[in-house]
């Protein structure tokens, strides 16, 4: 297992927001998480990644413990996530956003960009190198030059992958990689998160349209009210009555067949 979840808790002040939960991720697969609004989700990939200190629990990773780490030293461990809200320069070009994430990977410092030296400008080329490779990875080349406020939200969310890729990561985290686009939109970027897992990286995702998981995933897990309710494959997960509960009804579970 790649990542190793145990007894995971968070809370703020009186409210549990993650409570005690048990998580492994397989290297390799592609793993969701699922949940009414308010479930716990993203403050759980938030203590994962490094963004939350966990109340309790530990967090593994490859066989480290990276519970109390923070985040850019377990970015640094090969951890990349995106955000449910695009987080992005939006002044900025598309490519000079994807060069920040392969800034995680030099070491050049103020010595190095004052007296401009070899590998100061060694490590610009590898940066630049490296951001038009996950360009042409997502299919944004063509939108290099161009500024983020100027795109769309389909394109934003592959240029958010493209900055997480550009951190060369073992493992990725998608908070609703799809929010705010259209099926079709829909469609693309699920073969895109395909692409990325035939190229060796591990995917764990958070998603809201059901007949994009369940035709994606390998393994989902269920959080309500902060807790695990349900683990299994989606065949199993569609026909589980906690989450058919948890969804009121199990409509959103129904409605991806």
């Amino acid at each position: 297992m790649l990542v190793q979840v145990k007894g995971l808790t968070k809370t703020f002040g009186g409210l549990t927001a993650v409570n005690s939960v048990d998580f492994e991720i397989e290297k390799g697969k592609v793993t969701a998480i699922i949940g009414p609004n308010g479930a716990g989700k993203s403050t759980f990939f938030n203590l994962i990644s490094g963004f939350h200190q966990p109340s309790s629990g530990s967090v593994m990773f490859d066989s480290t413990d990276i519970t109390s780490l923070k985040a850019h030293q377990i970015a640094k461990l090969g951890i990349a996530r995106t955000f449910q809200t695009t987080h992005l320069f939006e002044q900025s070009t598309v490519l000079d956003n994807v060069l920040i994430g392969h800034r995680l990977r030099t070491s050049s410092g103020l010595f190095d960009a004052i007296f401009r030296t070899s590998r100061l400008k060694r490590e610009e080329k590898e940066s630049l190198e490296k951001a038009h490779e996950v360009l042409e990875f997502v299919g944004l080349t063509n939108l290099a030059d161009k500024h983020v406020s100027e795109i769309s939200q389909e394109e934003m969310k592959r240029t958010a992958f493209a900055l997480a890729l550009a951190t060369d990561p073992t493992i990725v985290f998608l908070d609703e990689p799809a929010a705010g686009v259209n099926p079709e939109e829909t469609d693309g970027l699920a073969e895109l998160i395909k692409k990325m897992v035939s190229k060796g990286i591990t995917v764990c995702l958070i998603e809201h349209k059901m007949q994009m998981i369940m035709n994606l995933a390998d393994k989902i897990m269920v959080l309500n009210y902060g807790q695990k309710i349900a683990e299994g494959t989606p065949e199993e997960i569609k026909k589980n009555p906690a989450v058919i509960e948890a969804y009121l009804g199990g409509e959103a579970v129904a409605q991806a067949y």
